[in-house]
């Protein structure tokens, strides 16, 4: 049979120039000119508020489950009255905005009100609230932003957290159970607008600071990326360029990705509000998925974004479910993938599925670069090959066999919030950004990434083992039974890893009930055997870079031991198990069945 069409739409050109430097860098850039841009975020609200005052903005389900809307000019007058609100508490660089809270429309109005009179705001992650013991980090972001006032989504379930760390001196906002020191937000959509309104907002320029975004920081207390509006507005200019189809039509987006980082927050959220679509919040994830496919049961998106766990959770789904697949693909245009490598197979499964259901193959696509990029700073098509988007300016560097890269551009950040230090060890004396990556060019084809230079390490023969590409080859080469893994070896003659299996598919192969617990499904002997069979396989083709010992880990990892895009955080990962990474070395028995060349040792 011949394959199925791609279902066509419009892409801009993606070109690559590449000229020759000193000490053999490389200057890759774009011989494509970025086209202007606009100087403020929410000028995009106020256009389209006056051009479709009536279309749907932003839609979330209450309580109920019912989705509850808000529209352009709904969000706009709304955005006014609140930014007429923060006006008069005195709030600005030194005393910004701090959100606590999940994606929301009620979130979404507090940040759109600060962007709008020049108030940067600094969206944090729920996790530091909820999911810590000692709000250590939580305390540490507090203390580096100074806050003059904090949005919170619900006063009772933030409650032990603002009552352990804030300082009595900053104002409350909530959405939800206000009471005590946290004043009511929907009191303030009431508050009339005054003169000093459009005063402040004329005042909000390109070098305006927009936010504070924090990094996942796995060892120190995250630091701080200072965005600017030029930066967000650069960055839906070049990403425009690159997607030329979204200009068509408004587009639609079931999208759960968080706010707090710069994927969800700075590209997902302005791409809608700069093109006047639609975004429907989901509140599902990779690990809570019935969520997700609740609501693509109900929405059909036009353009799809996710992280490689979250195109795993949802593919058998699509896979199985015939009339899922038909109203998720019906006029999906594009699905794209950022924060780690979607595996080959899943790129496979996408056009499959997709030409199963409505005989036309889906493009995906996926995007490189860094929350100081604001995100994007390259696409890549299927063959993973990164182009870079009009408007960027990467310098290669060389690194043995690669290129460290580093970037210049309109989209990059100026530094980090009251860490000179951190800047200036951040930029080379031309002013690039060192991104901290590894790549690998081909000058007639693109770039590609070759891993987290902070990951690699050396094992103590000297060798150097590249962990992420280790990773992708690992995950690949154990499909379907593994979902990832962290990669040890630092100073020890050999690579061990800690292995986070895909408990349905291993309950699959052992032809096990759900009843059974997933301890037990990892200690069948039909698992062990199969895991035996593919590390010495894998082992088989390698040399220096063989894993020889393997820990099957039956629970998932930990909040703090993933990224918020989802991927393995490898350092943290090593820390918080360095007992179970020792164990592996020295042979003792431990917590999960381990597994190594030749062997089949259960302990």
């Amino acid at each position: 049979m011949p394959p199925s069409p791609r279902r066509e739409i419009d892409l801009g050109r993606l070109e690559m120039t590449v000229v020759p430097g000193p000490e053999g860098a490389l200057y890759v850039g774009s011989p494509l000119q970025l086209e202007t841009y606009e100087t403020q975020v929410t000028a995009w609200l106020d256009r389209w508020a006056a051009r479709a005052p009536q279309r749907v903005f932003l839609a979330e389900r209450d309580a109920r489950g019912n989705w509850q809307t808000l529209t352009y000019a709904e969000a706009r007058v709304r955005t006014r009255a609140l930014a007429t609100a923060f006006l008069g508490r005195g709030l600005g660089p030194q005393r910004p905005l701090v959100i606590l809270s999940g994606n929301s429309v009620a979130h979404a109005l507090a940040g759109l009100a600060a962007l709008y009179v020049g108030i940067p705001y600094a969206p944090i992650s729920p996790a530091y609230a909820l999911a810590s013991g000692d709000f250590s980090a939580l305390r540490g972001v507090l203390e580096l932003l100074t806050p003059g006032l904090l949005f919170v989504e619900d006063g009772r379930r933030f409650g032990a957290a603002i009552d352990a760390v804030l300082p009595e001196s900053v104002g409350i906002i909530a959405a939800e159970s206000p009471g005590g020191r946290a004043a009511d937000l929907a009191t303030l959509f009431a508050t009339p607008e005054t003169p000093a309104l459009d005063s402040a907002h004329a005042e909000v320029g390109p070098n305006t600071i927009a936010k504070f975004l924090f990094t996942s920081g796995s060892t120190a207390i995250p630091k701080a990326v200072v965005t600017t509006q030029r930066m967000l507005c650069a960055n839906q200019a070049m990403i425009a360029s690159a997607l030329r189809f979204l200009g068509a039509a408004p587009p639609v987006l079931v999208d759960w990705l968080p706010w707090h980082h710069s994927f969800g927050g700075n590209q997902n959220f302005n791409l809608v509000l700069r093109h006047g679509g639609t975004l429907y919040i989901d509140a599902g994830r990779p690990t809570e998925i019935a969520a997700t496919l609740a609501n693509l049961w109900e929405i059909s998106p036009t353009l799809y974004f996710n992280v490689p766990r979250g195109f795993e959770a949802l593919l058998p789904h699509l896979a199985r479910d015939k009339a899922l697949a038909e109203k998720f693909f019906h006029r999906l245009q594009l699905t794209f993938c950022a924060g780690a490598s979607l595996p080959r197979r899943c790129f496979d499964s996408v056009a499959e599925i997709a030409a199963q259901t409505c005989g036309e193959r889906i493009r995906t696509m996926s995007g490189y670069g860094a929350t100081e990029t604001s995100p994007a700073t390259a696409f890549a098509s299927e063959d993973g090959a990164l182009l870079p988007l009009p408007g960027s300016e990467l310098k290669l560097v060389p690194d043995g066999e690669r290129y460290e890269a580093r970037i210049k551009g309109p989209h990059v950040t100026p530094g980090y919030w009251r860490r000179a230090d951190l800047t200036q060890r951040a930029f080379d004396a031309e002013g690039y950004y060192r991104l901290g990556d590894a790549l690998r060019i081909s000058a007639s084809r693109g770039l590609w990434f070759d891993g987290r230079l902070d990951d690699d390490f050396k094992l103590a023969t000297g060798a150097w083992v590249r962990v992420g590409p280790l990773r992708e080859e690992f995950v690949e080469a154990f499909a379907p039974y593994v979902r990832d893994l962290a990669i040890a070896g630092a100073g020890e003659a050999d690579l061990a890893a800690l292995v986070f299996a895909d408990i349905p598919a291993c309950r699959a192969l052992a032809r096990l009930g759900a009843q059974v617990s997933p301890a037990e499904v990892l200690a069948h002997p039909a698992v062990l055997e199969k895991f035996a069979a593919l590390l010495n396989g894998f082992a088989a083709a390698r040399s220096s870079r063989r894993i020889t010992r393997i820990a099957l880990l039956h629970e998932p990892p930990q909040p703090d031991e993933l990224t918020d895009k989802g991927g393995l955080n490898q350092r943290a990962i090593l820390a918080h198990r360095a007992a179970l990474v020792r164990d592996l070395y020295e042979g003792r028995n431990g917590s999960a069945p381990v597994i190594g060349l030749e062997t089949l040792a259960v302990s």
